[in-house]
């Protein structure tokens, strides 16, 4: 039987020269642990530094560079996905390591935090709902979106309208606590074949 404690995983892809990406998961990261059922992991995948080229899964470079991070998604029960908008796209570091992963995904859930300009980084959610289909994934349907996200936080890097945040992550996290204990319950049960 399982910690009834849930294990998050949450995936950012901003890389260090992020200023905007780094406050977002920063903020986001605590309103995960404020919230107290879960423990958090973070996975900067940026710093994985996957191919992007899919190749040979057993050559000796691309398990190198597996080894650390396919544990950490596998033993995670859910996924936050803290992603910008480029060009009505995510970032080709996070296709890459949804790409070079297919069972982690599987029968769990996984949300978003989007930020970008005008759209907010939903068109990015909206594709990878899409991909995260595919991998037989759960996607919530309420995200945590900044619009014009340069305007959003204050000179302490915390949101302007932090009531408003805070809520909008609350009923993300309400959607992934009940999904990730009723998903894993469900896996531990009859796993999940596809």
């Amino acid at each position: 039987m399982s910690s009834s404690r849930i294990r998050l995983a949450v995936l950012t892809t901003c890389g260090r020269d992020s200023k905007l990406g780094h406050v977002v998961v920063r903020w986001f990261l605590n309103e995960a642990q404020q919230y107290g059922e879960f423990d958090v992991d973070l996975v900067e995948l940026a710093q994985a530094r996957l191919p992007v080229l899919m190749t040979d899964r057993s050559a000796p470079e691309v398990r190198a560079r597996l080894e650390p991070l396919s544990p950490r998604l596998d033993e995670a029960d859910a996924f936050v996905v803290v992603t910008p908008e480029y060009n009505h796209a995510y970032p080709a570091v996070l296709k890459s390591a949804i790409d070079w992963h297919v069972t982690e995904w599987r029968a769990k859930p996984v949300g978003f935090v989007s930020y970008g300009g005008r759209s907010g980084g939903l068109r990015a959610v909206e594709q990878l709902r899409l991909v995260f289909s595919e991998l037989h994934a759960v996607t919530l349907r309420d995200t945590v979106s900044f619009i014009d996200v340069w305007k959003q936080f204050g000179p302490d890097e915390l949101p302007k309208d932090a009531p408003g945040c805070s809520g909008a992550a609350k009923v993300l996290l309400d959607q992934m606590a009940w999904w990730a204990a009723s998903l894993r319950e469900s896996r531990e049960r009859r796993p999940y074949r596809v």
